[in-house]
């Protein structure tokens, strides 16, 4: 990666550009969103950079991607990738490093709001949309049915799509009598709250999140402020985690410096194309490393100079 002859015009010079192959995942999702808005600012804001957002299955195929060099940053739901730092689910620990943290995912169903379904506990049994095959959202419905003592594919008729992007319709039309997924902004929630049918949304109870957090601690009180989607009047609590774009290991530290420095210094700019790119900020990203010696070294140096990291 990082190659190519890649020019830019500055003040009448040529200057090198630095490509930056970036991996996303199915269209439709949330994924695909963010970093084409992620590329198109920072591409604008400096134009040395040549970020280009390639579509891939998601975090399960981004982060084998990374290790391998094929990628150069690439973007990761933060169940798998606490699982990759920590070696679990049957994996060593990956050696790729946090660039930044994206934006915090609370989990949570959407239904159609003439659905008779208004608990986790009476989805079970029903099909259940739980995101893209290669996502982390049905990595993170997981967890959180499993801290309920629920089982995703014994307990539910579960469905794993091809594409995000497929899952409104089939709560829409009755294929699915729930679609799983998180955050605020995320493209599939949208879509059924815009829908003539509007949506109403099922995350789990105070009891319940008291529940999965005695048992996957890693997961974090988490909610969606009141209106982030059509119809919603009240703020919804969860739990989640935080996504983050992550970066290869051998990615030059003087490049994730620059990428580091150039997108903290465009966050207003960010936020204003894209809401929930409004959490991409330099202090979340070190509250939301598990770790800080996660964080790219080259990004660390960044941060040392701005004074949040000592």
């Amino acid at each position: 990666m990082l190659n190519g002859p890649a020019v830019a015009q500055e003040g009448g010079k040529t200057i090198p550009k630095t490509p930056v192959i970036l991996g996303t995942a199915t269209p439709g999702g949330g994924f695909p969103l963010y970093g084409d808005a992620f590329a198109q600012v920072m591409n604008a804001a400096d134009p040395t950079l040549a970020i280009e957002p390639r579509n891939t299955k998601g975090s399960n195929e981004n982060i084998p991607l990374l290790e391998q060099g094929k990628l150069d940053i690439g973007l990761v739901a933060g169940e798998p990738a606490y699982e990759a730092f920590l070696g679990l689910a049957g994996r060593p620990k990956t050696n790729v490093k946090i660039l930044t943290a994206m934006y915090s995912s609370p989990g949570m169903f959407v239904v159609r709001a003439d659905s008779p379904y208004r608990s986790i506990r009476d989805l079970v049994g029903q099909p259940v949309a739980f995101g893209a095959k290669g996502s982390g959202l049905p990595i993170l419905s997981r967890y959180i049915l499993d801290g309920l003592g629920l089982k995703q594919d014994e307990d539910f008729k579960s469905i794993y799509l091809d594409r995000a992007g497929d899952g409104p319709a089939m709560v829409l039309d009755g294929r699915a009598a729930a679609l799983w997924g998180a955050g605020i902004g995320w493209p599939g929630f949208a879509a059924v709250a815009s829908s003539p049918q509007g949506a109403r949304f099922i995350a789990p109870g105070a009891d319940e999140i008291a529940r999965i957090r005695a048992k996957h601690s890693f997961l974090k009180p988490l909610s969606v402020p009141a209106g982030s989607y059509p119809g919603q009047t009240a703020a919804i609590a969860s739990v989640g985690s935080w996504s983050f774009v992550l970066a290869r290991q051998d990615l030059p530290d003087d490049v994730a410096y620059h990428l580091a420095r150039t997108l903290h210094g465009v966050e207003g700019t960010l936020c204003q194309n894209l809401a929930q790119a409004c959490e991409t900020t330099a202090a979340n990203t070190v509250a939301a490393a598990p770790d800080v010696a996660l964080i790219h070294p080259g990004v660390l140096r960044y941060f040392r100079e701005i004074g949040i990291v000592k």
